[in-house]
């Protein structure tokens, strides 16, 4: 299994980003497909994911209304898109894949991570 991420970088508070995670050798029935980041010195948080049959999103409280997850599944390929960027939103961001279920915004319910990609907002 195999989860590349890309699509982060060096942006202004304001702008806008879209990451990108290219997904191969996985089977995506039942499967969510997340979107985590992680601050230095900060736990990894929950940012989005999707039920890769149905299409559903899920978002925490937060950043709630300013990303938006979704997935091309032609290209096994999941997306966020994120607007309205704050230098809070800062961190590397991670993908998973894990099993659809109540505890989706757990990163202990993903078996499967890729590399991460750095973001980087500017005030």
């Amino acid at each position: 299994v195999q989860l590349q991420a890309s699509g982060g970088g060096l942006v202004q508070a304001g702008g806008s980003l879209r990451l990108s995670c290219a997904a191969s050798g996985i089977t995506f029935s039942s499967r969510a497909m997340g979107w985590f980041r992680q601050a230095p010195g900060k736990e990894r948080e929950f940012v989005a994911a999707i039920s890769w049959s149905y299409g559903s999103p899920y978002y925490p409280d937060s950043p709630k209304g300013r990303f938006t997850i979704s997935r091309d599944e032609t290209k096994n390929t999941v997306y966020l898109q994120m607007n309205s960027l704050k230098p809070e939103d800062t961190a590397v961001y991670y993908c998973a894949a894990g099993i659809l279920g109540s505890r989706i915004g757990v990163p202990d319910s993903y078996d499967y991570w890729g590399q991460g990609t750095q973001v980087t907002v500017s005030s």
